[in-house]
């Protein structure tokens, strides 16, 4: 696991995700629903930092690497 997702802000996940294809659907409460035309959508808390573990579900739900990922974040 890579150091540099232990202090992923919501609002950077959520650009990253923008990046391929995502665009913010509805929020709802504190989370923000991401969509996308062919992959599922993705539910993030829009508060803090994402958490290690919930963002590497959401990684893996839109189909990326870690590295992927990574690369998108900067």
């Amino acid at each position: 696991m890579s150091a540099e997702l232990r202090g992923v802000r919501s609002g950077r996940a959520i650009r990253a995700f923008e990046k391929i294809g995502y665009w913010v659907d509805r929020i709802s409460g504190g989370h923000y629903v991401l969509k996308h035309q062919t992959k599922p959508p993705i539910v993030l808390p829009y508060h803090g930092v994402v958490k290690v573990g919930l963002l590497m579900s959401k990684i893996k739900d839109a189909g990326l690497t870690i590295e992927e990922f990574e690369k998108l974040l900067r």
